[in-house]
């Protein structure tokens, strides 16, 4: 079945959800947003702790994704979940149309103007080239997050956080708040990567060392992980005991789609009326600039709708319509 309509934005997190609630509120006509989870609301669904809203109405990011959502649904936006985009439909010359698969099965979308803002993703621990044993107790922040503030899952009772970002400190309130104790967080950088008052407060009233200039190079365990072996730069080695590591942080878009269609990104890509918005552009920023990145594409696609004869940037005419099969992962 094919259906039609004005704009189809690909993925439900801040960034989309910012662009279809300005688009449908402008009078951009039917807009529908799409997403592969059960719930819309992107990363901050997961993300128990605080930090999101203003300083006059601060916000848990579980209350901010539901501010966006809320606000997408009141202005007439369609948000669909449990919708997986699989690939482009048709020339890659012709209408846009996407492939997409649902709980009532295939079904062929086209639109006037699509927005990729599928957003972004760590790096695992196989994409780090960690090695070791293979045992249970491997994550990254986000199935971590959603372990525990999702489905109420258990963790184990030591972990180690492997980063000192931002994001590294969330990752630690959140075994914390499952009742872990975190052993300690391993940087190679030369300090922490967040603010002095929240790496202080981890430091001194949380007790959790702080290793820089140090590395994980060795998971140990089999079944369950017992340790990893950690590396300095004065080339000591020493393992630590624990039975749970977190990966975080080394955000990487989530191109495939963008890959499949051999698109140039940019907020407009290299194939007319289609945008891009969001972590796909600039991984690991932070929800509330994915949100602010979302409004502008939108007064763009805007434009584009009321003059859809309007020429891609010249820069970006030379893009191939399609990758070849060797085509690298950026």
């Amino acid at each position: 079945m094919t259906r039609r309509v004005d704009v189809l934005v690909v993925g439900a997190g801040p960034a989309g959800l910012a662009a279809a609630a300005r688009l449908a509120v402008g009078g951009a006509g039917r807009v529908e947003v799409l997403d592969r989870e059960q719930r819309a609301g992107g990363v901050p669904r997961h993300c128990a702790h605080g930090g999101y809203g203003t300083w006059l109405h601060p916000l848990t990011g579980p209350g901010y994704a539901r501010l966006l959502v809320d606000a997408a649904l009141r202005t007439g936006a369609v948000v669909r979940t449990g919708v997986s985009v699989l690939d482009w439909a048709g020339p890659p010359h012709g209408p846009l149309a996407l492939a997409t698969v649902g709980r009532d099965g295939p079904e062929t979308i086209e639109a006037r103007a699509v927005i990729l803002a599928t957003g972004a993703r760590e790096r695992p621990r196989a994409a780090r080239l960690v090695p070791g044993t293979r045992p249970a107790g491997v994550c990254t922040t986000g199935e971590l997050q959603q372990a525990v503030h999702l489905y109420g899952q258990r963790i184990g009772t030591r972990a180690v956080i492997v980063g000192a970002e931002g994001v590294s400190y969330s990752a630690a309130d959140t075994v914390r708040a499952a009742g872990a104790d975190v052993v300690a967080m391993v940087t190679e950088s030369d300090r922490a990567r967040t603010t002095r008052l929240r790496a202080q407060d981890a430091r001194l009233r949380r007790r959790v060392p702080l290793l820089t200039g140090t590395a994980v190079v060795e998971l140990l365990g089999h079944g369950r992980l017992s340790g990893v072996r950690v590396r300095h730069r004065d080339g000591r080695t020493a393992v630590l005991a624990c039975d749970t590591v977190v990966f975080t942080g080394d955000f990487v878009p989530e191109n495939e789609l963008a890959r499949s269609g051999g698109l140039t990104l940019a907020p407009e890509t290299s194939r007319p009326g289609v945008f891009a918005a969001g972590g796909l552009l600039h991984p690991g920023q932070s929800a509330a600039d994915a949100a602010r990145a979302g409004a502008r594409v939108a007064v763009t696609v805007q434009g584009f709708l009321n003059d859809p004869c309007r020429p891609a940037p010249e820069a970006n005419l030379a893009a191939p319509s399609r990758p070849s099969a060797n085509t690298p992962t950026p």
